[in-house]
């Protein structure tokens, strides 16, 4: 059985060479390539989380460290847990 693994390029192989001029030539876009194989067209996909109705506000306060402490000891989530905790103050106090 003949062994699939292909020796090492040859030693002017160049993989980041430039284009050649008639290489240049061929060049077309994106769109026409897809097309002529009647393939559609990729989409990049969006990156991050998707957008909020209500944006969050960035802060800087001072908290005692007793109660950092009691949030963090919770486990991950501590900062969304002391949000709550403010959301209900205020709604109760409307």
């Amino acid at each position: 059985m003949a062994s699939k693994t292909k020796g090492p390029p040859p030693e002017d192989y160049d993989p980041a060479a430039p284009l050649t001029d008639a290489e240049i030539k061929t060049l077309r876009p994106a769109r026409e390539f897809f097309a002529e194989r009647g393939i559609p067209m990729p989409v990049p996909r969006k990156v991050g989380r998707p957008r909020q109705d209500e944006n969050k506000v960035r802060v800087t306060m001072r908290l005692d460290a007793k109660i950092v402490d009691h949030f963090k000891n919770q486990g991950p989530g501590w900062q969304t847990r002391i949000n709550e905790v403010l959301a209900e103050k205020v709604a109760k106090s409307r």
